[in-house]
């Protein structure tokens, strides 16, 4: 039967907190004087894997494996979480001789871990323990030892994991770092592992994925009359028409504002060519560019579209900040 409430007492909980941030600092700031030869052994070997790195863990350091095998493969280290209880029914199959198993265990006597140690053993695997023990059944079977050991659990009974989990999670995060350093892993690689994220869109999509393309670009020729060019921008509605020659290649542009400010001088326009209100020489960027350039070079000139040419200047497309802001570029 579950234990009754106390009263709530607001300064108590607030007090817990702040002994729970403290406790668990203490605990992270303990991890770098247990690290050395074993953490750089760890990172080598990982490093020189040809197969995969095998998380395992049961109960919390279970919760905290899977957050680590994630990490540790969306920085360029290919890595799965393999849950040990599920290894002993059948699971053991995703594990080949050549990877590297990363058991995680506070207490290096987890019943499950123990149950397939041998087994990963005559695999041909290398096995690295996380353990708060060093002593522990986990610890002596392993090929290297990390050392996640902490003072105090955070928790007032001391029993549920709590800076222990927190410095697991702390160690296999430094355990990423090294290895995405030593792999010379960029931002480019990062963004091949998120695609669908922020990042991913700012460096992996080109100007090509997102222009407007063969007849949704407002073109002229340079005789082109006033009245037929301005018919040109309303149908194809983006504000602007390119002026071309008759090989395509890129010569000027109108835009509304060049509209605006022809209008406020007065006079009649519709004897005009779009070759004498054209701004020549407009803002250019080829299709193979990134997205996320394009946008800067609107930033930077103030404009909110651009012209997007081969390599021999001819108009392939157009990219307006609409385009960019759907494609959340911007």
């Amino acid at each position: 039967m579950a234990a009754a409430f106390k009263t709530f007492d607001p300064q108590r909980a607030l007090a817990l907190a702040a002994e729970t941030f403290d406790i668990e600092a203490r605990a992270l700031l303990g991890l770098k004087s247990r690290q050395g030869d074993g953490f750089t052994r760890a990172v080598k070997t990982m490093l020189d894997c040809r197969g995969r790195v095998v998380v395992m863990g049961m109960g919390k350091s279970g919760h905290v494996g899977r957050k680590i095998a994630a990490t540790l493969a969306s920085t360029g280290t290919p890595a799965f979480f393999v849950h040990p209880a599920e290894a002993s029914h059948g699971d053991l199959g995703m594990v080949q001789a050549g990877d590297v198993v990363l058991a995680i265990s506070n207490s290096g006597e987890s019943d499950e871990l123990a149950a397939i140690v041998p087994t990963i053993r005559r695999i041909g695997t290398t096995l690295i323990a996380m353990t708060g023990q060093a002593e522990s059944t986990l610890a002596s079977h392993a090929d290297i030892v990390l050392s996640s050991a902490v003072d105090q659990e955070a928790c007032p009974l001391n029993l549920a994991p709590t800076a222990s989990t927190t410095a697991q999670m702390a160690l296999g995060d430094a355990l990423a770092v090294a290895l995405l350093d030593a792999r010379g892993f960029r931002e480019e690689d990062f963004a091949r592992s998120h695609p669908g994220g922020a990042l991913g869109r700012k460096l992996l999509m080109h100007v090509v994925d997102l222009m407007r393309r063969g007849d949704d670009l407002p073109r002229v020729g340079p005789a082109t009359g006033f009245t037929d060019m301005l018919r040109e921008m309303t149908r194809k509605g983006l504000g602007f028409a390119a002026v071309v020659d008759t090989d395509d290649r890129v010569i000027g542009i109108f835009t509304d504002g060049d509209l605006r400010r022809l209008i406020e001088r007065g006079g009649d326009l519709r004897a005009l060519t779009a070759r004498e209100v054209m701004h020549p020489k407009p803002r250019l960027v080829r299709g193979d560019a990134l997205a996320v350039d394009a946008a800067g070079v609107m930033e930077m000139h103030r404009i909110t579209s651009v012209l997007v040419v081969d390599d021999q200047d001819r108009l392939i497309g157009a990219l307006n900040s609409n385009d960019l802001m759907r494609a959340k570029v911007i």
